[in-house]
């Protein structure tokens, strides 16, 4: 009898111990299930917002190709009439314009890029340079813009080390220009090497891979100088060039920096039908200028930038659209760059 009671009693606590381990496996598996749906809702919700951030972003994207296409619009209405000429009184040269839209703002200003001193201008063919004659022209007045622009510690010394290796940069040999230049020898011996373009520019920023460049130099040449991709256009309108840029026009025209700014000081809104009627200043007309500085100069323009910037919710979106006005009066996308510069 005593051995059935203890079978009886051990046979109760085996049962009370199997309840407890199963009780313990369904609180686990009550637990695992909980954290996994935990994590699935996290992800779900993560997801969610990816998708609400892609579609933000691409509505944002949409607002600055409309910036894109109404600033075209801008340009061909500005020009049916003036064909011509191109100058600061336009409808397109009213500065940064913001427009409202739903849930966010488009905001657009149109630059002339005829203004300033495009760099690939410095690309040109050494083999019609007679032996032994100074620099070309585009070339003196580049040293003689960064000497202008008085950074500090940059002389005339290194400004020609400069100037020098941006032809070598853009030139389609390997020849060195000069003492300053610089080919594949030099780029290839770096920590990181890598080899010149020989090509053309694609942007200013392209210039802090150019021997002898630095940072502030190339800081203080943003105001000054333009990339023109694929194209080395030499042509600085006369109408557009900003009146605080007198410095560009002083190192273009080789005249003192006074002359230079009296004759931006003094151009009326509308600018000069002719680049005759700027070189008829008595400012300018005193220094009996060659025909060959006075063919750098012209009243028109064909290349504009836009730069946009669009928000939509708490997505934003930059985009700069380099155009090109041809014969027709159509407008042509020549390069499109997403960010900020």
């Amino acid at each position: 009898m005593k051995q059935f009671f203890g079978l009886r009693i051990t046979h109760q606590y085996r049962i009370k111990n199997c309840q407890g381990v199963a009780l313990i496996t369904v609180m686990l598996i009550v637990a695992l299930a909980a954290v996994l749906a935990t994590q699935m809702t996290a992800r779900l919700q993560l997801q969610m917002q990816r998708t609400s951030n892609i579609e933000f972003n691409q509505q944002a994207y949409w607002y600055a190709m409309g910036a894109e296409a109404f600033a075209k619009r801008v340009l061909i209405t500005a020009f049916e009439d003036e064909k011509d000429i191109t100058h600061l009184e336009q409808m397109w040269a009213q500065g940064e314009t913001s427009y409202p839209v739903d849930f966010g703002q488009i905001t657009g200003e149109i630059f002339d890029m005829q203004a300033c001193l495009n760099l690939n201008a410095l690309r040109f063919d050494k083999s019609e340079i007679p032996v032994g004659t100074k620099k070309p022209a585009i070339q003196e007045a580049f040293i003689e813009l960064i000497v202008s622009l008085g950074v500090e510690g940059v002389n005339s010394f290194e400004a020609e080390y400069m100037a020098d290796a941006l032809v070598d940069w853009l030139d389609k040999d390997s020849a060195i220009e000069s003492a300053g230049g610089a080919e594949d020898n030099d780029y290839s011996a770096k920590e990181f090497p890598y080899l010149p373009a020989n090509n053309y520019l694609a942007s200013i920023t392209e210039l802090r891979l150019i021997e002898h460049f630095t940072v502030p130099v190339i800081n203080k040449l943003k105001d000054y100088v333009c990339v023109l991709p694929n194209t080395n256009l030499h042509e600085i309108n006369l109408n557009t060039i900003n009146s605080e840029h007198a410095v560009l026009l002083k190192a273009l025209l080789d005249i003192p920096l006074e002359d230079a700014e009296q004759a931006l000081s003094g151009r009326d809104g509308e600018g000069f039908k002719t680049a005759e009627g700027f070189f008829d200043l008595p400012e300018i007309k005193k220094h009996k200028l060659s025909n060959d500085l006075e063919k750098q100069f012209v009243v028109d323009s064909e290349y504009f930038k836009l730069k946009s910037s669009a928000s939509f919710n708490n997505s934003y979106f930059s985009l700069s659209t380099l155009m090109k006005v041809e014969k027709n009066n159509s407008i042509s996308v020549v390069s499109r760059t997403i960010g900020r510069e």
